[in-house]
């Protein structure tokens, strides 16, 4: 893999307590993810992004974390994760984590010595004696009051306190945690809300302080080979969130409006063609990303007449078809994977799972769902353990009893099921990124007009990519068909179809 690998590599994000158990107590692990690693091979990624996989008390899924430099035991040993980077290597697949810079966990060292009073561990994070009026992420009051009275600050959940980034203590602390994780064969972190770190009166997003932060990262980053930083980076403007991919900052960063932007042809050409304006001139590669841990799962997404992404859960439970929402997550998967870049698959995306979106109330977990006093489902539905074989849950997830429960309809969707079906959902996935490795990922693209309502380009490779969101077949460019997301209708491409064509030759 070349020294440039990140630029066009296909990355796939596991959800560590979702994706395998190999111990049987219903939540999944390192054990259980060593063992699907031929799976993931034979899918063709070229990288794994973890979620947080340190020790943590798990009131936001990890993103609390108590240690920075170990893992959480319910996942297995630091010694297991050293082993999985080793076997994850051996067959040429990168290891990408999480790091969580902006808070803490109210259960680490830190923030223990601040609650018993050590001035010097208090200015490690946001005392004071009197809060101001910030709401936060997850609602409600984003301070709340100690023992002595002061107040901590804290963007997320409670047990998630904020850190001082003014003080040079925490600046030692991440590069160190950086090297740490480098040391141990870590090829990339990607870095939780990028954005937040320095806190003013104004506000607490996309301070002008963070690009320094950055800059002392790339170079601990540029003392190891081929190491990347990619940042969580959601901003409405793209001058300012162009600065975080400057050469000597973050090398790549998440393409959210990409994520956001409804089934819509006009909005698809817009959203693309801002992307490749705003990489271009600091010459970082865009990335292309449907789903993750966060956000509604595709099949359903799409299958709603508002097909937009929106927080705050405003379209959780509105009808979706899921025939319609299955074909246009098909042709939104080949579009992502054709367009100049590198691309992010969520765990279960290759396998077509929809949001479960019946949990009952009682066995949700995500805190934005208790903080907003049940107004908000929270990210749950996203995160139910994948089916991997067999009839019944637990789908050969592992154990009797997963941490969330699985919909028994999901039998027809297991990996098991898909991997001899040609049309499944799974093979569209694993020809679409065999062929994206040596035809697509990093360069360039040139719009073909093909109608309104038609997305279509050429690769410098020479391939086609024709997604048609009409509602009618409409007629292919020249070329052989070498992957479609749908069967074509007498030589034309139904609607809500991708295809990709390589030329004609001459």
């Amino acid at each position: 893999m070349s020294q440039t690998w990140w630029r066009g590599a296909a990355i796939y994000q596991v959800y560590l307590r979702s994706f395998a158990d190999g111990n049987g107590d219903g939540v999944g692990d390192l054990a259980g993810l060593r063992s699907r690693l031929p799976y993931l091979k034979d899918l063709g990624v070229d990288a794994i992004w973890l979620n947080p996989w340190y020790p943590s008390p798990m009131a936001d899924g990890g993103y609390d974390v108590a240690d920075y430099r170990d893992i959480e035991p319910v996942f297995g040993t630091l010694a297991e994760a050293e082993k999985f980077i080793a076997e994850a290597h051996e067959l040429d697949i990168k290891v990408i984590i999480d790091v969580v810079p902006n808070h803490s966990s109210t259960e680490s060292e830190w923030f223990k010595q601040a609650l018993a009073g050590d001035p010097a561990a208090r200015e490690r994070f946001w005392f004071r004696d009197e809060p101001n009026d910030w709401q936060s992420i997850f609602g409600g009051s984003a301070w709340t009051q100690v023992a002595d009275g002061q107040w901590y600050l804290h963007l997320f959940a409670p047990e998630q306190p904020d850190f001082n980034w003014e003080n040079p203590e925490v600046h030692q602390e991440f590069e160190d945690v950086l090297r740490f994780w480098f040391d141990r064969g870590v090829d990339g972190v990607r870095i939780d809300s990028a954005a937040l770190l320095f806190k003013s009166d104004t506000g607490f997003e996309d301070l002008d302080e963070v690009h320094d932060v950055y800059r002392r990262w790339r170079e601990v980053s540029d003392e190891y080979d081929e190491r990347i930083l990619i940042g969580e980076v959601w901003l409405p403007d793209q001058e300012r969130f162009a600065r975080y991919l400057r050469p000597d900052e973050l090398h790549t960063a998440f393409n959210f409006d990409f994520l956001a932007c409804p089934w819509d042809p006009a909005e698809l050409r817009r959203v693309i063609d801002l992307t490749l304006t705003t990489h271009t001139p600091v010459g970082a590669p865009p990335t292309w990303v449907l789903s993750n841990h966060d956000v509604t799962r595709p099949v359903t997404r799409y299958g709603r007449a508002d097909t937009s992404f929106a927080h705050g859960g405003r379209l959780h439970g509105s009808p979706s078809d899921p025939e319609l929402g299955y074909r246009r997550s098909r042709a939104a998967a080949l579009l992502a994977m054709a367009l100049p870049g590198s691309v992010y698959v969520y765990q279960g995306e290759e396998l077509g799972l929809p949001e479960v979106e019946d949990l009952p109330d009682d066995l949700r977990q995500d805190p934005m769902y208790a903080r907003s006093g049940g107004t908000n489902p929270g990210r749950d539905g996203c995160r139910i353990p994948l089916p991997w074989s067999g009839e019944e849950p637990p789908f050969g997830f592992g154990g009797d009893d997963p941490w969330l429960p699985q919909p028994e309809s999901w039998r027809k969707l297991t990996a098991e099921a898909q991997r001899t079906d040609l049309d499944s959902m799974l093979n569209l996935y694993r020809t679409g990124l065999g062929l994206r490795r040596d035809l697509l990922g990093d360069g360039t693209l040139t719009w073909l007009e093909l109608g309104p309502e038609v997305v279509a380009f050429t690769r410098d490779s020479g391939l086609v990519c024709v997604a048609n969101l009409s509602t009618r077949a409409v007629p292919l460019p020249a070329g052989t068909v070498a992957l479609s997301s749908g069967p074509l209708d007498d030589g034309l491409l139904p609607p809500d179809t991708t295809a990709w064509l390589t030329p004609p030759t001459r």
